[in-house]
């Protein structure tokens, strides 16, 4: 009597795809997500080279405390950049909201004019293209920015 009951075969290869797809609309939902949250005026910022898009970087975790960070003039234009952002509200605290400081976001922004200028002629191609490539989005979010603050009654 136990024969007569269907038996199920399910495929592996169909589980396998199956538990791929919730994998891949779960992680389309995280980004959605992500993007729904990013404050007004937040940028990704540009791609600098040598590093994954931040896509794919997933969130910043701090080194470990054995870990020492590298100084180099990458980290450098990073920190001035991210302060920036800083203050056109485009990164937020933890559990904060953004800062929205325009005088701060320029005093940032020159500085990396400064470190432009000052290091014009020692620099790799990589390195200037970097700096270039980052002023340039620093600066375009800043205008852009300060028009919309303008136009505030």
């Amino acid at each position: 009597m136990a024969d007569d009951k269907p038996t199920i075969h399910i495929d592996d290869d169909w589980k396998r795809q199956a538990q791929e797809e919730k994998r891949r609309l779960a992680e389309e939902e995280q980004r959605r997500k992500a993007a729904a949250a990013a404050p007004v005026g937040a940028v990704a910022g540009p791609q600098l080279p040598g590093m994954p898009p931040a896509a794919e970087r997933g969130p910043a975790a701090p080194p470990a405390v054995d870990e020492p960070r590298s100084a180099d003039f990458q980290s450098i234009v990073q920190t001035l950049y991210t302060q920036a952002l800083v203050y056109m509200g485009g990164v937020a605290m933890r559990g904060g909201e953004g800062i929205f400081n325009l005088d701060m976001a320029r005093y940032y922004i020159d500085l990396l004019g400064v470190l432009e200028q000052k290091t014009a002629g020692n620099l790799t191609d990589e390195e200037k293209q970097m700096l270039d490539a980052v002023l340039y989005q620093a600066r375009m979010t800043f205008i852009n920015l300060a028009t919309r603050e303008a136009e505030l009654p």
